[in-house]
């Protein structure tokens, strides 16, 4: 009976949107409709309102919609969320001061004269307006009252023209910054948490470990990353519209001739484009490029995006007046002024030093001036043409609509998941062939028909809710959040320009002459809709696209991952394995020059350990060698082993299945049965249903080939080899590096152990003062002091032990001095054969340690060098198949 509530559920929302009621409100009232039903017919068929959902009852579902109601309202905060006015505003502000406008008439003017030049032009400036504004309905309006008729005066076609149009004003649906990427963010971020736990407990299951290897866990994403992700396919759309415009215009001239330019191209001219161009291009430049640097978070680069398009507005709307610049050029200086003091001279507030009071004056000085000409062009576009208050409406409209349609969506999933609807969808599309990739085909086709009626909002958090966890719970593509989010989002763009419900047509009909027919217009989207999906399959052919700029970005960043973060290893050692051959000659012979130094300067212990480290540095070349050899045999093993693996797999997800049909059908036969008067026929019909599945089970376990447990104990037993090679390996290079940096560190650390001796001789002045126990305060800050040296841990342990015994309940001023004087012998043999050690062995160890910095401890370091990182990026932005590992 579920099956019948959760398509009444989708069958009222189809019919409230398709009669127009409010997407806000169809949408929960659906859910509590469905929800009330299913409880009033349990109640009196059944006599228990929890008979007809599929686990809890109405109440318990109910409340989960409040909750996420309650979730997401005291939630937005979060950067996903708060982002979303900040943008529109940046979006409508530029749109409503005219800046729009000047950027479609001059780069008509410069691109004119080339074949399809003026639609080349709208594309450009299309995409320009979606790195700045990202609102599809101000943009196509603005393009479609500006370039359609100039279009037609120079004799393009209508067809072709309206296309341009159309599709250009939708690029800011996949260009950041674009509020539905920060909406796919922020319902991605709940469906990794349901793939991840979905993938250990699969794990569990097929291998019966425990615990599921960090590596094989499903990659997040946040809208930072969502924004790099999609910038390229962004430019990729970009392109392919330019060059079918360009490729129309040369094939067939007629529909989009040259527009010659009746000016000059003078210096005036160049001037012009650069003043019109810039302003905007430096916006898009400090809004992604804070975030790409890291110095903002999205909802941070938000607000700096809409201070900057006020400013932007204040000069534009004031043309041709005086002092029109103004507030630009005091906003422009006030922070080149901000950036060089906080280049030059950093200030932390809260631990202000005395010479920072200069700088510090000097910056709230021009945090000042920024203020002032923000207030000021603020002022300008608050008394032009009432501007702000007319920005500041609109964003209210927008934003409340994106925020409603959340909400009514977390009631309409929660009243999807009370049915079963996430268990009905997950078992149809594992029970596909094909596995993941026809999994992702299916999903993706249906997301573009959902494009033909409903908006991208509604796509975006009523279906990606329901279908990502599955596919990202795949470990057969082992894709990333942000890669299905971005295809998401250019297969979303595609919803605006199909009919009958494309937005984009409906806003440029509303502006377009009655000249231009509706036919028309659905005609020129055909060949951009095509584009899309041909950059959709790109994408998904070439997920490096996507995935190669925000793990570039985050591998070089100041908060990159170390090089020992297990997911890093694969690809680590994907690129630096081969160059061991190329490079054992030079790493053998720096071995030989440690060996051949005087280690005898050196204290025991470290003398073992850098004799040790050495053995282990030569052993690395034969790890590699079984490294290699392990992987190759799993390699050789892999095209005879894979396909069986996928079909018991899959055999054993049906039968998964198949028993937790049995659970619930038991469940079920067992609550009718204990019911006073249970329906016979009913509980007949159960017990048939469990022997068909019983039965069902049976036959799936006779299809597995009865060579499947011996195979798969073969193939596991390689890949486990292959596995502690690895595992020798990287514990081999970790006590071969060590040692070294160790040494290193203590040798280096000389002088500051050196500049130890007049507060040593000190601490021991107090001690045999007549009253030791006044020096006990200095004895705990030399010992933080003595603390911050590498390797004095001898001496800080005398000089703590002196405190000691002077802070007991009955201080012993002789023993405390037996310390002090014991603190002194120690910091003299100490001091000693490390200044022997610093002349003698300090720059032949240090060479040492460069030599093998990149290689044998490589995985010690820091953070990954940059040829290396550049390397790791590019290996770990493609999908890497580990459903064998499952």
């Amino acid at each position: 009976m579920e099956i019948v509530f959760l398509l009444l559920l989708i069958g009222l929302m189809a019919f409230a949107l398709g009669v127009g009621f409010p997407v806000a409100f169809a949408l929960p009232g659906a859910a509590v409709l469905s929800i009330g039903a299913a409880a009033l017919c349990g109640q009196l068929i059944a006599g228990d309102p929890s008979a007809y959902f599929a686990q809890g009852g109405p109440v318990q579902w109910l409340t989960a919609g409040v909750t996420n109601f309650r979730g997401i309202y005291w939630e937005a905060e979060r950067d996903t969320l708060i982002a979303i006015p900040l943008f529109v505003f940046m979006g409508i502000m530029l749109q409503r001061s005219k800046i729009a406008e000047d950027l479609l008439v001059c780069m008509a003017q410069l691109f004119g004269p080339l074949p399809g030049g003026l639609g080349i032009s709208v594309v450009f400036v299309g995409a320009l307006l979606a790195a700045t504004t990202g609102i599809v309905g101000a943009t196509v309006v603005a393009m479609g009252l500006i370039s359609l008729p100039a279009m037609m005066r120079h004799n393009y076609s209508n067809a072709l023209s309206s296309g341009t149009i159309a599709a250009s004003g939708t690029l800011g649906q996949i260009i950041p910054p674009s509020i539905v990427l920060i909406i796919l963010a922020d319902q991605l971020s709940s469906a990794v948490d349901q793939a991840s736990a979905g993938r250990k407990a699969y794990y569990k299951a097929t291998t019966g470990e425990f615990s599921m290897p960090s590596e094989f866990d499903v990659v997040s994403a946040s809208a930072g990353d969502m924004f790099m992700g999609a910038f390229v396919p962004g430019l990729l759309l970009v392109a392919l519209y330019m060059v079918f415009i360009f490729v129309t215009a040369m094939v067939r001239p007629r529909l989009a001739p040259p527009v010659p330019y009746e000016g000059s191209y003078d210096r005036d001219f160049a001037l012009r484009v650069l003043v019109t161009l810039v302003p905007p291009l430096a916006l898009i430049f400090i809004v992604l490029g804070s975030i790409l640097s890291g110095i903002a978070t999205v909802n941070q680069a938000g607000a700096i995006g809409a201070v900057g398009a006020t400013i932007m507005a204040g000069t534009r709307l004031y043309d041709g007046r005086p002092r029109a610049q103004w507030p630009a050029h005091l906003a422009l200086g006030a922070a080149v002024v901000m950036v060089a003091i906080a280049t030059l001279s950093p200030i932390n507030v809260k631990s202000i030093q005395p010479g920072d009071l200069g700088a510090l004056s000097l910056a709230v000085i021009a945090a000042m001036v920024f203020v002032f000409a923000l207030l000021w062009a603020g002022w300008r576009t608050y008394k032009v043409d009432d501007t702000l208050r007319a920005v500041m409406t609109e964003t209210a409209k927008t934003s409340s609509l994106v925020f409603i349609i959340l909400l009514g969506a977390a009631m309409l999933t929660a009243a999807f998941r009370a049915f079963g609807g996430e268990e009905v969808v997950r078992d149809f599309l594992l029970d596909l062939p094909g596995g993941f990739w026809m999994q992702f085909f299916i999903v993706m086709a249906v997301i573009f028909i959902l494009g033909f009626f409903l908006d991208f909002i509604e796509i975006a958090v009523v279906v990606v809710p329901i279908v990502a966890p599955i596919l990202l719970l795949s470990p057969e593509a082992n894709a990333t959040a942000v890669w299905l989010g971005v295809m998401v989002g250019l297969n979303i763009q595609t919803s605006f320009l199909t009919p009958p419900f494309g937005f984009a047509l409906f806003y440029l009909r509303g502006v377009a002459p009655p000249s231009v027919t509706t036919l028309q217009m659905y005609k020129g989207v055909v060949a951009f809709i095509a584009l899309q999906l041909l950059a959709l399959f790109v994408c998904a052919q070439a997920p490096k696209l996507v995935n190669y700029l925000p793990t570039r970005i985050s591998l070089l960043s100041d908060t990159a991952p170390p090089p020992l973060n297990p997911r890093l290893q694969f690809c680590i050692e994907d690129r630096l394995l081969p160059e061991y051959a190329a490079r054992e000659g030079d790493l053998r012979a720096a071995v030989a020059a440690v060996r051949a130094l005087d280690l005898s300067l050196l204290p025991a212990r470290t003398q073992q350990d850098l004799k040790a480290a050495l053995e282990k540095a030569e052993k690395t070349f034969a790890l590699v060698g079984a490294i290699e050899t392990t992987a190759a045999t799993v390699a050789a093993a892999t095209p005879g082993y894979e396909p069986l693996h996928r079909e018991v797999r899959y055999l054993q997800r049906q039968i998964a299945q198949q028993e937790q049909t049995i659970a619930r059908v038991t469940g079920e036969y067992e609550r009718i049965e204990r019911n006073a008067d249970p329906d016979l026929g009913h509980v007949a019909e159960l017990r048939a249903e469990i022997e068909h599945l019983q039965s069902a089970i049976v036959e799936e376990r006779g299809r597995i080939p009865a060579s499947w447990e011996t195979d798969h104990k073969v193939f596991l037993e390689l890949q486990q080899a292959e596995d502690r090679a690895r595992k020798a390996y990287r514990a081999n290079v970790d006590q071969a590096y060590l040692p070294v940096r160790d040494a290193l560190k203590v040798i280096d650390d000389t002088p500051r152990l050196a500049a130890l001796r007049p507060l040593l001789e000190e601490l021991q002045g107090l001690v045999n003062a007549p009253d030791p126990l006044a020096g006990i305060e200095r004895l705990g800050e030399a010992n933080s002091a003595i603390s911050a040296v590498e390797g004095a841990g001898d001496v800080r342990s005398e000089v703590a032990s002196a405190r000691r015994v002077l802070r007991a309940n009955t201080p012993d001023a002789a023993k405390a001095r037996q310390h002090m004087n014991a603190a002194l012998e120690r910091f003299t043999r100490e001091l000693d054969w490390r200044q022997r050690a610093q002349s003698q062995l300090g720059a032949g160890l240090r060479a040492y340690e460069q030599a093998i910095r990149d290689s044998i401890g490589l995985r010690q370091q820091r953070a990954l060098p940059r040829n290396r990182a550049l390397e790791v990026a590019n290996c770990s932005a493609a999908h890497r198949d580990v459903s064998l590992y499952f």
